[in-house]
Parts: C-alpha cells; structure tokens; sequence
C-alpha cells in the first residue's frame, strides 16, 4: 500500500470523515525534501495501514487547502483524527524519526 493523492475534491471524505487517523503529507512537485521523504511515508503506510492512513495533498494544486491549514514550508505534515488536526510535523526526517512522531497513532 502506498500513500495516495487528495483532492480538495476528496479532502471532506478521504481526511475528515476517515474512521482511522489520517497522516496528511503537503508536498509539491518541485520540492527535493518532499520527494526524499515519499518512499519513507509508504513504507509506513504499508506497515501500518491497518492504524493509519497516509495521504498527499500536493499544494500547488490544491491551494486553498494549503491556506487553510497554514502550510508555509513543505513537506508539512499533520494527523488528523475525526476531521480536527491533533498533530503538525515540519520537515522531511529519517523513518525512524517519522515514525517516532507517529508513534502514538502507529503503536
């Protein structure tokens, strides 16, 4: 399992109505860090599919999403739990680190 792309149009049903915690990674096309962290976050999807999901939100595609939730450096990552962020990471790190910060949601 992989991680898989949202939408503004899929936003409401993939992240804030998911039954499970929902890791959301704000990334864009251009950006080295974000690209780098990528295979690490599907790992972890794959692992741990069955306590958390992992979605990407390109945010130059989906620019009013990134506004909303206040993304001013990428990759942003934030754990959504029924629809409310309890959880901002910033900054591409090593699985070990990511998966320090997700502990809580992937134990």
């Amino acid at each position: 399992m992989t991680a898989r792309a949202v939408t503004e149009a899929t936003w409401e049903q993939e992240v804030l109505n998911n039954e499970k915690a929902v890791l959301v990674d704000f990334w864009a096309e251009w950006c080295g860090p974000c690209r780098a962290v990528s295979p690490i976050l599907d790992q972890i999807a794959t692992e741990h599919s069955d306590k958390l999901d992992i979605v990407k939100l390109n945010v130059d595609e989906n620019p009013g999403l990134a506004m909303k939730y206040q993304i001013t450096a990428i990759p942003a990552f934030k754990v959504f739990e029924k629809g409310e962020v309890v959880k901002t990471v910033i900054g591409a790190k090593p699985k070990p680190a990511l998966e320090a910060d997700l502990a809580a949601y992937i134990a």
